[in-house]
């Protein structure tokens, strides 16, 4: 088969690889209809998540299963289905308490020996492991590259704000319009909230965020603090999210939330980062952070993608072909389109 492989910083390639099998009771195959390139995937194609030369690469993947070994009963050859880019086994510790995404067994596809050594979506094919906890049904009428939304992205925004508790009425700022940041926007007016600001330095992401039914806050041509106050009866918004991932981003959302307002912190920080303690303790705020927990809410978010009360459709801006995985990370790197849909 043909898989997207890291080669080394900078460098992806389409490389031939052998087909997978499964090999345990639990494990599926799925031959790869949709595979999308993600904000985490420029972590290892910028050498800062390492990643082994020759690893098959990406984690958002949605196809048809074609092999399953003899315990998998969720799934079965001839579904479409999609997947969560993290896997659990359903009966450690973790699992056992719903906490999936810290399960002891925990892999993700594509990122590595240290994330697991579980080889990529971006390919033909890809090995499923815990299949039952691992895959989902697609919807009938659910596009491919709608679907794989639930196994990552969009379902990220929707743990940002349940993880913050956003309730009816309540005011939420976002900081950073990446996929998952527009995701955040959608999964805040679902949840009831009467004012979304989301804050961004590119146009074209804010017109997004705009359309998607949040008020757009120019980071660098306004100021985004006295525009969210002007929105917020001068106390800050109820809620904020960071879904950039930079420190600057973070203590921005710090100061822009409400004294005893509740912060999610989902942009991914692979460094250590400078807090002002002081500013976070006098404000009494509640932060919450860390890698979605996408398998408890993966069955919600599909359903409210198949009702169509969230709709990431205008995030796919490409469609590429596998063979075409080269071209598509280094237009991804140019930030030429929020979502590539690689297509096998």
């Amino acid at each position: 088969m043909q898989a997207v492989t890291f080669q080394a910083p900078g460098e992806v390639r389409v490389q031939e690889r052998p087909d997978p099998e499964p090999t345990a009771p639990g494990e599926a195959v799925v031959r790869v209809s949709a595979a999308g390139v993600c904000g985490s995937d420029l972590h290892i194609f910028h050498g800062r998540h390492p990643v082994e030369e020759g690893f098959v690469i990406g984690h958002e993947f949605t196809g048809e299963v074609t092999a399953a070994g003899d315990e998998v009963t969720r799934v079965k050859p001839g579904d479409r289905v999609t997947g969560s880019f993290v896997t659990a086994c359903g009966h450690c510790f973790f699992c056992e308490r719903g906490e999936f995404h810290h399960c002891v067994d925990q892999r993700i596809f594509g990122h590595g020996k240290i994330s697991g050594d579980l080889q990529g979506a971006q390919a033909e094919q890809v090995l499923v492991p815990n299949a039952d906890m691992t895959l989902r049904a697609v919807p009938d009428g659910l596009a491919d590259d709608v679907a794989l939304f639930a196994g990552d992205v969009m379902n990220t925004g929707v743990f940002a704000v349940r993880s913050a508790k956003v309730a009816p009425g309540e005011s939420v700022v976002i900081l950073g319009m990446g996929p998952v940041g527009l995701c955040a926007v959608q999964a805040a007016r679902h949840a009831g909230a009467e004012t979304v600001l989301a804050i961004d330095g590119v146009e074209e992401r804010l017109d997004m965020a705009r359309e998607f039914g949040a008020v757009p806050i120019h980071l660098t041509e306004q100021d985004p603090r006295a525009e969210v106050k002007s929105h917020t009866g001068g106390h800050g918004a109820d809620v904020g999210i960071e879904a950039v991932g930079n420190p600057q981003a973070l203590d921005s959302a710090i100061r822009l939330t409400r004294r005893a307002g509740r912060l999610a912190v989902i942009g991914v920080h692979g460094a250590p980062c400078e807090v002002h303690m002081g500013l976070l303790w006098n404000k009494s705020l509640t932060l919450t952070t860390g890698l979605s927990n996408v398998l408890a809410h993966f069955d919600d978010v599909l359903a409210m993608l198949a009702a169509g009360e969230l709709d990431p459709s205008p995030l796919v801006e490409r469609r590429m072909p596998l063979a075409e995985a080269e071209e598509a990370y280094a237009a991804y790197d140019r930030r030429e389109a929020l979502k590539i849909v690689l297509t096998p």
